[in-house]
């Protein structure tokens, strides 16, 4: 009985340090047919449980949240904040990398017969996901593909820049006309809103059992071996991400949020626990949202329009890991990159993350990008395959505190953060 009384995230935690254990023994007892046939579908079941309601929830929210302003000036003046805080922090997170993996050099030393069996290991898996990352568009695309020549379709495959700008359009219309207009649609919404909220609440109760299903098979999958060969690029990559999540998030909270760091780190917990079980950013959004508002005392106004742009186009870990890895696979092909090659990798990186899916493994595809314009093979990217899937869910917990902290500074400076609700997030 006590179990059951526990918090989520403690539940949660259970639920990962079990995955992991049954994982290793799977792998190394030979039922690994049993946990991808039986436990894995919990897992993808959780994962679709959680993105069912994104769409709705990133639409409603952003609608309500930009219409209730009722004031162009703030949403402007937010939406400023906003922006200019995640392109800064995305900046300094890929200048971590740099300076970790020049320092490090990772890449140095990797022998030879190590390097054939990872890009044996792998190579099937690059050649699809560096043809997809090929084919992303320009900086120039992107910018108007985010204007939608059809909402609905938008809606159907999920373009989140498409429905971020048809939602905060619509907010922006709605506050314009008269309130008698206005407020029958916005009311709709705000219930839409809270039936989507409850259902959270609802698909929450499982996470415990979706996040042992997906940590087990993923330690099942690729089990500890090829960890070992690539420890020291994942050990970097990891000593990065935990460098700007501890010190440049603290001191972004503590400075310009004025919050305490502990009861902000305390409050993300849940959704820096799913983050790391989904390795989507996008996937973790309802619970990050929740987290936000109850935990950390963001009004829902601000968590409904900084946590769905964060989601999309807020990408601090996996800029910093595009960073490492650029210098890492150069490094194991022997390839000195200059003063000039490395700032291409910044200001490329900071591109690439915009419009950039929050989704699993797309980091893999926007590094395809980075690495055509310093002239690095892209071949290397089968190098760290291997490792993706482990470090895809550690630079995602990076991702979503990243959001969480610039929803926290923007309530701040606006002088509209609220006093926690204690243990709000529980069974």
């Amino acid at each position: 009985m006590k179990l059951l009384r526990l918090p989520l995230y403690t539940k949660i935690l259970i639920g990962l340090l079990a995955g992991v254990i049954f994982g290793i023994l799977a792998n190394r007892f030979g039922f690994s047919d049993f946990v991808f046939n039986y436990i894995k579908p919990i897992g993808s079941a959780f994962i679709r449980l959680i993105s069912m309601v994104v769409v709705p929830l990133v639409f409603a929210s952003l609608l309500v949240g930009t219409a209730s302003l009722n004031d162009i000036r703030k949403l402007g003046r937010i939406g400023v904040k906003t922006v200019a805080y995640y392109l800064c922090t995305t900046a300094i997170a890929i200048t971590i990398g740099l300076l970790l993996a020049n320092a490090f050099r990772p890449g140095a030393g990797l022998s030879e017969q190590a390097q054939k069996r990872l890009i044996q290991n792998s190579s099937g898996a690059v050649g699809v996901q560096v043809e997809t990352a090929l084919e992303k568009p320009t900086l120039t695309d992107i910018l108007l593909n985010i204007i939608p020549t059809n909402p609905v379709k938008a809606f159907v495959e999920g373009k989140m820049l498409q429905i971020i700008f048809f939602a905060l359009l619509t907010g922006i219309c709605l506050s314009l006309i008269s309130s008698e207009r206005s407020r029958p649609v916005i009311n709709f919404f705000e219930g839409v809103n809270e039936v989507v909220i409850q259902m959270v609440h609802i698909i929450m109760k499982i996470a415990p059992y979706g996040v042992f299903a997906l940590i087990s098979a993923v330690i099942t999958d690729f089990g500890l071996d090829i960890l070992f060969i690539l420890l020291k690029y994942s050990t970097v990559v990891i000593v990065g991400l935990v460098l700007h999540a501890v010190v440049i998030y603290s001191l972004a909270i503590k400075l310009l949020g004025k919050q305490k760091i502990a009861t902000f780190f305390r409050g993300i917990r849940p959704a820096q626990l799913i983050a790391f079980s989904t390795g989507s950013s996008s996937a973790t959004l309802p619970v990050t949202m929740e987290c936000t508002e109850k935990n950390l005392g963001v009004p829902r106004e601000i968590c409904s329009f900084a946590l769905p742009l964060g989601a999309t186009v807020n990408m601090n870990g996996t800029a910093l890991y595009q960073g490492v890895s650029a210098v890492f696979i150069a490094q194991v092909y022997g390839m000195g990159l200059t003063m000039g090659q490395q700032l291409a990798i910044v200001l490329t990186a900071t591109l690439a993350s915009i419009g950039t899916a929050g989704t699993p493994a797309a980091g893999v595809m926007t590094l395809a990008i980075v690495l055509r314009s310093i002239g690095v093979p892209l071949e290397g990217i089968a190098i760290i395959l291997g490792v993706e899937r482990i470090l895809d869910m550690c630079r995602t917990v990076v991702n979503i505190t990243g959001d969480a902290s610039c929803a926290v500074i923007v309530a701040s400076t606006e002088r509209e953060l609220q006093e926690p609700l204690a243990n709000s997030i529980k069974d």
